[in-house]
């Protein structure tokens, strides 16, 4: 997998640093391919390496408790940026970093934002090395070109999937977005958050398109989601166990406002959130998702009952119109 930089030798260098004897190795999927390989070069330097086979969504998703069931001393998280500002376990991440060129991409984008002038510009930690680049094409191109930084993440116009800060803080100011990078997950929380035209420039498939339309259906679905659960009787709202989900005092919080509007709500601790748990509990009839809220937006139509972010949740309870939910972004409490 030549495309990303795997950082093996700096691997080496901090694992002996750090005289680490069991490290963990955790991969995204796109990623886990490279796993068996990796384990080789951990084992090069003395240390019993481990493979984490257990799906990882992002930096919010590390193998914590894991590594610890098993006597871990060092945890090897590639493919995301640091999120949590404390780890039980030392962990070291590794971006992977990507080395494909994006210049071919981003020109078959121009004719896509021929109508837009002030472009905002976004991307994941894989790419954000690109974006001086992509700027001057894109300024060559007689664009007014903006990347947000808004502090919340480790790189400007850097992207994750359940936080689109730096999209969010230029919205006002620019007409569309250009997302650089491979598929359409991180493109579509960039179309959400900010209700914004966005264009992806992806330099692996050396092709750009829209995702306008499918952030379309994504909002017809979710307004469909949120009238059916303002005619349900019994809540429970789902608390995350993955170390940068849990966010207990939300769920109280959320609790709170659905019982005072006449609501039964139990409050369900969940580590994966999928529709075979959910089945498990008949006599409720909405979710309230206060984990990961990609799980509520891009599954959707997997679950047999309405699973709300909190935000979505604003609406049912009547703090929040669909209005002003659309104007707020699906992602913010």
């Amino acid at each position: 997998m030549k495309q990303f930089d795997f950082e093996e030798e700096r691997i080496k260098q901090e694992i002996t640093k750090l005289g680490a004897k069991r490290v963990l190795i955790q991969l995204p999927e796109g990623l886990k391919p490279e796993g068996p390989r990796l384990a080789k070069i951990v084992e090069k330097t003395g240390a019993l390496p481990i493979v984490s086979a257990d799906p990882c969504y992002g930096a919010c998703d590390l193998a914590t408790a894991e590594a610890e069931s098993i006597g871990v001393n060092l945890i090897i998280h590639y493919g995301h940026s640091k999120l949590l500002r404390y780890e039980r376990v030392p962990t070291i991440y590794v971006e992977a970093r990507a080395t494909v060129k994006v210049d071919d991409a981003v020109e078959k984008a121009l004719p896509m934002l021929e109508k837009w002038h002030k472009i905002g510009l976004t991307t994941t930690v894989q790419h954000v090395q690109t974006l001086d680049n992509v700027k001057e094409i894109l300024l060559h191109a007689g664009k007014t070109v903006i990347i947000g930084d808004a502090g919340r993440l480790d790189y400007p116009g850097q992207v994750i999937g359940c936080d689109y800060s730096n999209a969010k803080s230029i919205a006002k100011n620019v007409e569309a977005f250009l997302f650089v990078g491979g598929g359409r997950f991180h493109a579509l929380g960039v179309a959400l958050s900010t209700s914004k035209p966005t264009i992806v420039a992806d330099p692996y498939e050396e092709r750009a398109y829209s995702v306008d339309e499918e952030a379309r259906k994504i909002l017809k679905q979710r307004w469909a989601s949120i009238e059916e659960a303002k005619k349900a009787k019994t809540f429970a709202v789902l608390v995350g166990l993955k170390p940068g989900q849990k966010r207990l005092e939300e769920a109280l919080g959320i609790k709170e406002k659905l019982e005072k509007n006449g609501k039964t709500t139990h409050l369900f601790t969940v580590r994966d959130i999928n529709p075979e748990v959910l089945m498990e509990f008949p006599t409720v009839d909405a979710y309230v998702n206060t984990a990961c809220p990609r799980v509520s937006l891009d599954d959707a139509s997997k679950f047999q009952k309405p699973v709300l972010t909190m935000t979505e949740t604003l609406v049912v309870v009547g703090e929040l119109s669909w209005e002003e939910l659309c104007r707020k972004g699906l992602f913010e409490s």
